[in-house]
């Protein structure tokens, strides 16, 4: 039976992007067959504007913001998922953050 895995993507301002990708992969992301630390990254312009109530780490409220951002990507097992975001909403420093995370189906 195959492992139950997904694909962890978030988006970081490049400032603490090895921040959060050693945080991830320091407990359990990143793991592909002999190989760990196994990320994808890629880099954006990230625009937001932060409504009143908000307390931005980046950006004024009622301002648009345009960040650089990273895009990271990375595989986590699902034993390993509770701890790689609790990781990471604990090192990246926006308010909200954006991530996704996708089931994968195992292919044999």
């Amino acid at each position: 039976m195959a492992t139950k895995r997904y694909k962890l993507v978030v988006f970081v301002p490049v400032s603490h992007l090895e921040k959060v990708r050693k945080a991830v992969c320091g407990v359990g992301a990143g793991k592909l067959g002999h190989y760990d630390n196994c990320t994808f990254i890629s880099y954006g312009i990230g625009t937001f504007r932060p409504l009143v109530g908000a307390k931005p780490h980046i950006g004024k409220v009622g301002k648009l913001a345009r960040v650089k951002e990273a895009r990271l990507e990375t595989l986590v097992l699902a034993k390993d998922l509770p701890s790689v975001l609790k990781a990471l909403k604990q090192t990246h420093p926006y308010e909200e953050i954006a991530y996704d995370v996708i089931p994968l189906e195992a292919i044999t």
